[in-house]
Parts: structure tokens; C-alpha cells; sequence
């Protein structure tokens, strides 16, 4: 398995030094205008991705799946602030599924969430064990992996009355999985938006 870019977001503040030029106050407003744009637009895309895919409605309770990394940290603040001024009202619970994978900063998520005051759940399944006795050394082991996440992460949702689940993944996480589709499994597809179950 991969290990993670884990990381709290976070904004770099200038120090008193750097603060008082007339150049670095100017490259800190061109900074905060840039990530202001960049914050725009991801949410106009994902916005307009759950309208396309009718991907939330009205009553929904989705459950945001945080691995620690920056997709999912992206995917949660963006949904957060939609839910803010979307037309149907839905709640959001963010999930950590913790595979014991080593290494693995158990401390960050719950952290970093309770600053932020979101419901969480930090679901712990030992599935790195059995990812690692049933693939032979040297291959690869994303596949089990990633389906015995998804299992529990499907079993968990209807546990606490989820009724969506949010993955996020970006550019090449679905080239990606097309270029595995098309060399491994002779087909030319990627990722679907939404999947129904």
C-alpha cells in the first residue's frame, strides 16, 4: 500500500520581517487572490458535478471518507461550504477508515476534525494484515486493498444511516484506473461520477 501525503491544511504567515515590505505584502495579496480564485472554482466544478449527477438531494446524509490525505481534506472543506448555501438541505459525517497501516499518524484526523467541529468516525479494521498475507512478494497490492476498503466503508454507512458515500480522487487517480482498465482488464473505461448501488 502507498503511503500518504498526510498533512493538516494550513495558510504560511510572514514573519514581522517579511510582513513590513512593500514586496512581500504585495506577494501575499497576489497569494490570497490566487488561492481565492482556486477555492472559486473547485467549488463552481463540484457544485455543478452534483447538480449534472444528482449527486446529493434533499434528506441526504453522505459520509465523506478521509484517508489524510489532501483530496479528501479538499473534498470536505468544499462540501462544508456548500452545504452552507445549497438549495437542499443534507448533513455531512466525515469517516476515517484506519487500515493499521504502519506509520499511520492515528492522531491528525481527530485533531484536525474536532478544531473543525465535524461529526467523525474513526473506523478501525485491521485489513493491512491480510493485504499483506494473501498478495505474493513483489506485486502489487491496490487491488485487495482497495476492496476491502470499500467494503467497509459500504458496511459502515449503513451502519450510522449514510445513505451517500464521497471519495475523492483527482486527474490521475482516474487515468490512472483507465490505464488499468484498458492493460489489465481489456476495457477502455474510468472512473464513474456516481456509482449506484
Amino acid at each position: 500500500m502507498q503511503s500518504l501525503d498526510y498533512f493538516e491544511p494550513h495558510f504560511d504567515t510572514p514573519d514581522a520581517a517579511s510582513a513590513a515590505s512593500p514586496d512581500a505584502e504585495l506577494a501575499d495579496a497576489k497569494q490570497k487572490r490566487e488561492f481565492n480564485k482556486l477555492q472559486k472554482r473547485l467549488r463552481r466544478e463540484v457544485g455543478n458535478a452534483i447538480i449534472d449527477y444528482q449527486m446529493i438531494n434533499e434528506g441526504d446524509r453522505v459520509m465523506v471518507c478521509l484517508s489524510g490525505g489532501k483530496d479528501s481534506y479538499t473534498m470536505l472543506e468544499i462540501l462544508r461550504n456548500l452545504q452552507r448555501n445549497a438549495p437542499v438541505n443534507f448533513s455531512l459525517v466525515a469517516v476515517n477508515l484506519d487500515q493499521k497501516q504502519p506509520g499511520f499518524p492515528e492522531h491528525v484526523l481527530p485533531a484536525y476534525l474536532d478544531k473543525q467541529g465535524v461529526e467523525y468516525h474513526i473506523v478501525e479494521r485491521d485489513t493491512y494484515s491480510v493485504v499483506k498475507e494473501k498478495t505474493p512478494e513483489g506485486k502489487t497490492t491496490c487491488a485487495l486493498c482497495s476492496r476491502l476498503r470499500r467494503g467497509s466503508l459500504y458496511g459502515f454507512a449503513e451502519e450510522i444511516g449514510a445513505n451517500k458515500i464521497a471519495l475523492g480522487h483527482h486527474r490521475e487517480d482516474i487515468l490512472e484506473t483507465l490505464f488499468l482498465n484498458m492493460f489489465f482488464g481489456g476495457n477502455l473505461k474510468a472512473m464513474p461520477p456516481a456509482v449506484i448501488r
